[in-house]
């Protein structure tokens, strides 16, 4: 399917400003931009078809996010391989920024596996924050949650990265449960 000559202006616009976040999601996942292109290629195609019920659900954020993870997802598992930033060396870079960032010791393995196996919300929090480096405000806004409950998550993933990594929690850290 493609698109028609005329798209809505809204739509158009809409597009232009969540090109880039697409991309780099799909960069980060898929590993090269022409493969991140053929996959978001597909995500408009969806969201447009159906346009005018999304803009009265006012969900177009978390709608688009979720096309653009099935497609990353589809594409992997068709490939049969792991997401690029568990594999590949540039996106080492960004994992080891997270290390500091969790406060994990640089000889600690399982890193990118195991961020691979935090629920989704937790994911969502720790790969937007951590490895693409968007504020909570737009992670929010994208997840359709309250940046109070964004940084939940990315708490919570970080101290299930430590738990499943073994690693002690953050020094200095208050040790409670959230419930």
């Amino acid at each position: 399917m493609d698109l028609p000559l005329a798209l809505p202006l809204d739509f158009e616009a809409f597009y232009l400003t969540h090109q880039e976040f697409l991309h780099t999601f799909a960069e980060l996942h898929l590993g090269t931009r022409a493969a991140a292109e053929e996959a978001v290629h597909q995500v408009p195609l969806e969201i447009l078809a159906g346009w005018n019920g999304l803009l009265r659900e006012g969900d177009l954020e978390q709608r688009t996010l979720a096309v653009l993870h099935r497609q990353v997802t589809a594409r992997l598992q068709r490939e049969g391989r792991d997401p690029a930033f568990v594999i590949n060396g540039p996106i080492s870079q960004a994992l080891r920024a997270i290390k500091n960032e969790i406060e994990i010791a640089e000889g600690s393995s399982g890193l990118c596996e195991a961020i691979t196996q935090l629920p989704t919300r937790q994911f969502y929090v720790i790969v937007l924050r951590h490895l693409m480096g968007y504020p909570t405000c737009r992670i929010a806004r994208f997840m359709g949650l309250d940046e109070r409950t964004v940084d939940y998550h990315g708490r919570k993933g970080k101290e299930r990265l430590r738990s499943q990594l073994g690693l002690p929690p953050a020094p200095g850290k208050n040790t409670r449960r959230d419930t």
